[in-house]
């Protein structure tokens, strides 16, 4: 995979990951990272900007492994909170799902029957390196489903964790449902939302009252609606 910015690669760098190649651009760089034994190739602003994928690079780039990360090996907390995105198509939308599970702690995101690549340069970059930080896996659902309800048998003394289906034809609001217990929060596309996979799966179903006349609200908005309503209720 190909980490762009210093930002990014700090925080892929912070997390163990460990580069196979890294570029700088002395002209561009107006921060420096050192890495012990690892040979940074310098190359010209013409160069690099030919690399990069921004319009405004900052002189850092650097390939790494991708991680391989598993259900088996998340680590949750006593009363966990996980998001479920299933099939997000846009690199925009599931970058800032991720800054949203950054900013509010959540114990994990499951990426189920993704549409785009979790390690596309385009997801870490709207992530701004948040997929470094917060464990996210990119599953199936049944397999997902699977976990979500195996919980109570991995965690000794833990409640089962119930899954919560965001969409537009459910009765409850998502601020009128208790969302203190341990959550599963999914979400689908913005075209057709979840599937009759998870609709049909989940304990709860709830929708983000919409008072305009589009039916429809960035998935990443809607994400992080919920995710932070659960944050105040266990507050």
């Amino acid at each position: 995979m190909l980490v762009e910015g210093y930002d990014e690669l700090t925080l892929a760098l912070d997390s163990g990951l460990e580069p196979q190649t890294l570029l700088t651009a002395p002209e561009l760089a107006s921060r420096s990272i050192n890495i012990p034994n690892t040979d940074v190739t310098t190359v010209s602003r013409v160069v690099f900007e030919k690399m990069s994928y921004r319009d405004n690079p900052d002189g850092w780039l650097g390939i790494f492994h991708i991680p391989h990360n598993t259900l088996e090996g998340l680590k949750l907390s006593a009363t966990p909170l996980v998001i479920v995105a299933e099939s997000v198509e846009k690199p925009g939308n599931l970058g800032a799902i991720l800054r949203t599970a950054d900013a509010a702690q959540v114990d994990a995101v499951l990426v189920c029957d993704p549409r785009v690549d979790l390690w596309n340069p385009n997801v870490i970059r709207a992530s701004r390196g948040a997929v470094f930080v917060v464990p996210t896996i990119e599953v199936e659902s049944p397999n997902a489903l699977a976990w979500i309800r195996r919980r109570p048998e991995l965690v000794e003394g833990s409640k089962k964790m119930r899954v919560l289906a965001a969409s537009p034809s459910a009765e409850a609001h998502y601020t009128d449902v208790n969302l203190r217990e341990p959550l599963a929060i999914a979400v689908g596309t913005e075209d057709k939302g979840l599937s009759d996979f998870w609709l049909q799966n989940a304990d709860i179903t709830v929708k983000i009252p919409m008072a305009g006349k589009v039916n429809s609200l960035n998935v990443s908005i809607a994400t992080a609606l919920i995710t932070y309503e659960a944050i105040r209720q266990r507050k």
